[in-house]
């Protein structure tokens, strides 16, 4: 890609992860002046005035390109207001989160402009927030800062904890929690035992629920294990995520773990059969965790070889006696998984009396 502008400047994570040598997930790029009377004579997708951002498609790849711009937090907590669309590039910098991420490369000499002390923090391994107003303004930031330490291996600066520990002692709730959400996702996504751990002793918990379960495994194993598709619901799921906006699987998640230890291996299999992997990752965290494992290790996979086919063959006519007979088989199937589909009609046969 040889997108160059003079006015045109790589921005934000992908300078900070080229100093760390690590790939960047995505590649900013931010026009000091008004991006869309830049790309005016490119291919342009869709343009956003409000906030001055335009997407482009360039050699076949879709670009967002953002003007520089300030912004102001009228509620602290809550999305920030727009203003000063094409202000100079300081300007644009100072409004982000971290030092780290307030550094921008020029496309056209490849400097980077860093007014803030990135590369410096970058070197010391050092998480540093740009004003004193920064967790005020945007408490997800707290949840950013965990997420890049634990990617990163960084630590906050001395001022900037204090500044995470004082927010603490007094949050606001009233925030946005689709960005709350949005951070906690990417934070516990990444399965990282030390990110709950930091999440848990830090107290950035209480920007969630201020009720702390009680978790004696690790959590990180059960999923690098199970391999559940919504990892951080398993990290969470515990808590009070009524302020979240879940979608529907994530409430069926939640509403379906189990409270009950049934005795049988049937009545274990039955309690789990319909319900969320990530539903029982939980049970296995809160109720019990060698029920749980034993399911999934030994039982969830027991199925009955007969069908309704097979029943209509013997001569049963259809209704509710096949989920009685296939219950049946079930249970003696889970006891002897090396029955074959010939047992399953002898037993039926057996048990209903034909011949």
């Amino acid at each position: 890609m040889t997108l160059k502008d003079k006015n045109l400047y790589y921005v934000g994570g992908v300078v900070r992860d080229e100093m760390l040598g690590t790939p960047s997930f995505d590649i900013d790029f931010c026009y000091e002046g008004n991006a869309i009377e830049f790309a005016k004579n490119l291919n342009i997708l869709k343009e956003n005035p409000d906030f001055g951002t335009v997407r482009v498609l360039y050699n076949g790849q879709e670009i967002d390109i953002a003007s520089t711009r300030e912004e102001t937090y009228p509620k602290a907590g809550h999305l920030p207001v727009v203003k000063n669309i094409g202000c100079s590039l300081k300007n644009d910098l100072k409004r982000r989160d971290f030092t780290i991420n307030a550094m921008a490369k020029n496309t056209v000499s490849g400097e980077i402009i860093d007014y803030f002390g990135g590369m410096e923090d970058i070197r010391l391994k050092k998480l540093k927030v740009l004003h004193s107003n920064s967790f005020i303004d945007d408490p997800t930031r707290i949840l950013r800062a965990l997420k890049f330490s634990v990617r990163f291996g960084f630590e906050l600066d001395d001022e900037t904890k204090k500044l995470q520990d004082k927010y603490l002692e007094n949050i606001n709730y009233d925030m946005s929690y689709h960005r709350l959400k949005k951070e906690l996702k990417e934070t516990f996504n990444l399965n990282n035992e030390e990110a709950y751990k930091r999440f848990v002793e830090q107290g950035i918990y209480k920007l969630l629920d201020n009720n702390l379960p009680t978790i004696t495994t690790s959590i990180e194993q059960l999923i690098s294990k199970y391999n559940p598709i919504t990892p951080w619901i398993v990290y969470l799921g515990l808590f009070d995520l009524s302020k979240l906006e879940l979608s529907v699987e994530e409430k069926k998640i939640i509403e379906s773990i189990p409270t009950q230890k049934p005795k049988t291996e049937f009545e274990i299999y039955k309690m789990f059969e319909n319900i969320p992997l990530e539903s029982i990752l939980l049970y296995a965290l809160s109720v019990d965790y060698n029920i749980a494992c034993h399911y999934l290790d030994n039982l969830k996979s027991t199925r009955v070889k007969l069908n309704g086919e097979d029943l209509k063959k013997l001569g049963i006519p259809n209704g509710k006696i096949y989920k009685e007979i296939f219950n049946y088989l079930l249970e003696k199937r889970i006891k002897n998984q090396s029955l074959s589909k010939s047992d399953e009609i002898n037993l039926v046969k057996e048990k209903y009396g034909i011949l």
